[in-house]
This record gives structure tokens, C-alpha cells and sequence, in this order.
């Protein structure tokens, strides 16, 4: 039984809770991590504020220009990943951090520029260095696995040529799972779950049936619209289940694995 844990990178976020629940001893679990906070704060210690763009379908995503990507690089493959596994090896929990760069583990496309609603027009950003994942090697993976550690994984991905680009946090926590052929894929946030009202944190939405999944996606909005889409890439890769759930909660993923929060299967 394997278990793919995506940590939700907003402000609003623990890792303490994550970090004791590991430590506790758990069936093999790969960590995925986002780091949207850490890389809007140091994008403004810079001087270049994060931008954030709208797709036509609702979408909201990053701007990725070369330099912007700099950042991003910094952000996750350098603070959050390596206080993840710090905070980890403290509690005597063996990781090791990996990019999708290293050792090729997360071979992504790129995208040919992507299209932003900016006031009220549809416009083509072509600068752009963001991608998608095409591939995960699950046998690097399954090979640390089987050495008692646990792979914290985040972005950036690399391209067949060679060329860094940014990645979704919770589509890689996807695309691992469905690699891995995990039994389930909890994605923790700041929220308690989706929300039928998206200023009631007590209208969670408990369970979705993947048949019914149209039905429910006009409910997400902002971030929480990538979170469903990727739970749909999870469970048509063969997921088992996926719950998105709060990771203050404790103990937050076992507590999500029960039930706590909204879960799609």
C-alpha cells in the first residue's frame, strides 16, 4: 500500500502536524510538495512581485517568465523542499529531496505559451516556462522506497531537451500516484475541503462520486479548481481514491483517509 501526500503550499498551511504523523510510522509514502507562499515572498524580497493569470475556463496559475522561473527554483528546490526534509530528519523520519530535475524524475512538456483573461480579453502569453507532465519514474521512486526513505518531491520538471520548466504542484502529486499505482492520493490544504459555499468552512462537501465529478467542479474556484482537475488525472491513472482534506487537522492524513474532508472515488 502505497500513499502519495501533496502539502499545500499557501499561507494557512502546517507541516507540523504532517511532520509528527510520519515520524509516528506510516505504510510507504511519497511527499509532494507545493510552495506558492514561499515563492511569493521571495519573488517580493526581489522586487518582482508574483503575477498570477486566469485561463479562459477559470484556472488560476502563475506567470512564468525565464526570471520568474529563477524564482521559483530558488523557492521550492531550495527553501521548502530542503526544510521539509529537514524538518523531517529532526524527527528521525529518513528523506531525501528530489526536483523533477534530478535524475530525470519528473520528464515534463512545455507549453507553447498559455492563454490569460486580462481585462475582460483573451490575451497569448508566449514567454512562458511553465509545462505538464508526461512521465514520472516510478522505479526511482520505488527503489528509495524500498531503502526505508521517504521522497519529498517538488517542482521544477525537465523537458526531452533538457530545459527547466515549472510544473503544477498538485498535478505531480498526480501524475506520481498514478505512476506508483497508489491505493490513494491525499491533498492537504488550508481549507477543510470543497466547499458548496466557498465562505462556509462548514459546507465540506464529505464524498464525490468520479461519475458525478462535472457536477461539482463549478463549485471550486481559484486554486481548488487545479486541486479537483488533478484529482480526476489521479483516479483515471488508476488512483484508488483521493481526499482533499485540511492539514492542520490531527492526524491530517489519516483523518483525511477516514473521511475527513471530501473525498472522490
Amino acid at each position: 500500500m502505497t500513499t502519495v501526500v501533496k502539502l499545500g503550499g499557501a499561507a494557512g498551511n502546517a507541516l507540523g502536524p504532517i511532520v509528527d504523523e510520519l515520524a509516528a510510522g506510516t505504510p510507504p509514502v511519497v511527499v509532494v510538495h507545493g510552495g506558492s507562499a514561499e515563492v511569493d515572498r521571495l519573488a517580493t524580497a526581489l522586487g518582482r512581485p508574483s503575477e498570477y493569470l486566469t485561463s479562459p475556463s477559470g484556472v488560476v496559475s502563475r506567470r512564468c517568465d525565464p526570471e520568474d522561473l529563477d524564482i521559483v527554483t530558488l523557492a521550492l528546490a531550495g527553501r521548502v523542499q530542503t526544510e521539509v526534509v529537514r524538518a523531517l530528519g529532526a524527527h528521525g523520519v529518513r528523506a531525501i529531496g528530489l526536483s523533477g530535475v534530478d535524475g530525470r524524475l519528473l520528464l515534463a512538456h512545455r507549453r507553447r505559451g498559455v492563454r490569460a483573461v486580462v481585462d475582460g480579453r483573451i490575451v497569448h502569453r508566449s514567454n512562458d516556462r511553465s509545462g505538464s507532465v508526461e512521465a514520472v519514474d516510478a522505479d526511482l521512486l520505488r527503489t528509495l522506497l524500498g531503502a526505508g526513505l521517504v521522497p519529498v518531491v517538488g517542482p521544477p520538471a525537465v523537458t526531452a531537451e533538457g530545459e527547466v520548466v515549472n510544473v503544477d504542484a498538485d498535478r505531480v502529486a498526480a501524475e506520481v500516484a498514478a505512476a506508483l499505482g497508489a491505493d490513494a492520493l491525499v491533498l492537504l490544504t488550508n481549507v477543510p475541503g470543497l466547499l458548496r459555499r466557498v465562505d462556509d468552512p462548514t459546507s465540506v462537501i464529505p464524498r464525490i462520486a468520479r461519475d458525478r465529478f462535472e457536477e461539482f467542479l463549478p463549485l471550486a474556484h481559484g486554486r481548488m479548481k487545479k486541486k479537483l482537475l488533478a484529482a480526476q488525472a489521479a483516479l483515471a491513472g488508476g488512483v484508488g481514491r483521493v481526499a482533499i482534506a485540511a492539514s492542520a487537522h490531527v492526524p491530517p492524513i489519516a483523518r483525511a483517509l477516514a473521511g475527513d474532508g471530501t473525498v472522490i472515488a
